[in-house]
């Protein structure tokens, strides 16, 4: 059975998902493990593309092999991207240490020239915005790993013609 990058991108998606529950519950915090997840999703890129190279379609083009690693991780970024927002969505405990943190940090400055009450309205801002600014975080991170992994996996391939 083939399968197509979308549905390589899925099941890397699953994968990084899967791992990071694991890891949320049963690694440390500070642990770098945390960071296995980046290696899963740059695998199913890789996967993607050295499947493609093995393909009869393959072109030996840098532009089709991009296309294709494309496919792959860009629906397991769109996913990863609903994860991060649920996730933190059913965890508002994340976002609410997070605005108590900013707050400690504003009221600490010496030169703030913020009021107690301007400092408070920014730490509520900052709390209902931060499950966003995850995800935004979150999109932009795995698009430029994506793009990277892509184009030198894609490089290195078409170079072992």
């Amino acid at each position: 059975m083939k399968l197509s990058p979308l549905v390589k991108g899925i099941i890397t998606a699953v994968v990084m998902i899967g791992f990071s529950l694991v890891a949320y519950y049963f690694i440390p915090e500070k642990s770098s493990l945390h960071y296995l997840v980046y290696g899963i999703y740059a695998a199913g890129v890789c996967w993607t593309l050295i499947a493609y190279r093995k393909s009869p379609s393959f072109s030996g083009r840098f532009s089709d092999n991009f296309n294709t690693g494309f496919k792959c991780f860009i629906i397991a970024t769109l996913l990863m991207a609903l994860y991060s927002f649920t996730f933190n969505k059913m965890h508002p405990e994340f976002a609410e240490e997070a605005s108590r943190l900013y707050k400690e940090q504003q009221l600490s400055q010496k030169d703030n020239s913020k009021t107690p009450d301007e400092i408070n309205a920014e730490a509520v801002r900052y709390k209902n915005g931060y499950a966003m600014a995850v995800v935004y975080g979150s999109i932009f991170g795995y698009l430029i790993i994506g793009v990277i992994v892509t184009a030198l996996s894609s490089l290195i391939l078409i170079r072992r013609k």
